[in-house]
């Protein structure tokens, strides 16, 4: 995929320079045979690649996770799903388009999906509040979920969010409420639930649709309790100093399939998920079907069973 440089990551931009160069050799033409220069640039490419990409700091990580060109939910319904038909309102107060769902179908089969929706200009993000929902939202969520159950629906969430909206208007509206009852109503859904950390899972607006019977990650996604800034603000005094906020939360999705927290972390195209979308949906999907067959061997009391088993282990240790 052609990246403008313009928008690159600090440490994108020598491979990105790089493979430029590699175009504009292969747009020359003329008598001169560049076949040798252009193979020999495309190995140096591939190594520095590998070189920047397999020794990430959790900083870099998640610059990653919020990657400008990084695939966003409605990419994936469009690459993963069929006859998608999106629900809007929560019959309460008004619809949030931070966060969508609606019915779809996963090989011929009916599901629900939903996710919290990133917008790629100034325009769109405005109106889709940068991915963070307010009350309305979670209501929808909780909503269409209740409804998905009713039908006997197999339910995917996609988080991609540094959080819910912390506003005044939120916070009257009832925005801790909303996200607790999520919490209630998913750890009772009789149906089997699959939550994947597409890009970034930040906090409770994470979690409001992430109890899943299974939680995932993309390898370059994040998934904590607060941002690195958030986080460095208010221990160090310091927004600056992210990095190192980064580094103590182990947010990443290694740290947290070491910790227990997530099931399966899913390998990105080299460079990330933003170089091939395609190969990144195929890859999530392969992972979707795996674990919805699994699940779905399990009756409605197993489910509920098994997501409470799931999420009661997390943060327990044992002693002597």
């Amino acid at each position: 995929m052609a990246l403008n440089i313009a928008h690159a990551l600090e440490f994108e931009r020598p491979l990105l320079e790089l493979e430029k160069k590699i175009e504009e050799l292969k747009g020359l033409s003329g008598s001169v045979d560049m076949s040798p220069e252009i193979g020999r640039l495309e190995k140096k490419a591939r190594k520095l690649q590998e070189e920047i990409f397999s020794d990430l700091s959790r900083w870099q990580v998640v610059q990653l996770s919020r990657h400008s060109a990084r695939p966003y939910f409605a990419d994936y319904v469009q690459h993963l799903f069929t006859d998608f038909c999106e629900l809007a309102g929560d019959r309460l107060f008004a619809e949030d388009e931070s966060l969508v769902g609606g019915f779809a179908r996963l090989d011929g089969e009916p599901v629900l999906v939903m996710g919290h929706q990133k917008g790629r200009s100034t325009k769109e993000n405005m109106r889709r509040n940068f991915g963070m929902p307010r009350p309305e939202g979670y209501r929808k969520a909780r909503r269409l979920m209740e409804l998905a159950a009713r039908f006997n629906r197999p339910i995917f969430t996609f988080i991609d969010t540094p959080g819910a909206y912390p506003g005044i208007g939120a916070e009257e509206r009832g925005q801790a409420e909303a996200i607790a009852m999520n919490l209630e109503v998913m750890a009772g859904l009789p149906v089997p639930v699959i939550s994947t950390v597409i890009g970034e899972g930040g906090s409770g607006g994470a979690l409001a649709i992430g109890v899943g019977n299974r939680v995932l990650m993309l390898e370059f996604s994040i998934y904590s309790v607060i941002s690195p800034e958030g986080c460095a603000s208010i221990l160090f005094r310091d927004a600056t100093r992210a990095d190192k906020a980064a580094e103590a939360l182990k947010l990443t999705a290694r740290d947290l399939q070491t910790l227990g927290v997530v099931d399966d972390v899913l390998k990105e195209p080299a460079g990330g998920a933003h170089r091939d979308p395609r190969a990144t949906a195929a890859t999530l999907g392969a992972s979707l079907r795996r674990h919805l067959a699994e699940l779905k061997a399990l009756s409605p009391q197993g489910l509920i069973a098994d997501r409470y088993k799931k999420f009661r282990a997390l943060g327990a240790f044992l002693g002597k």
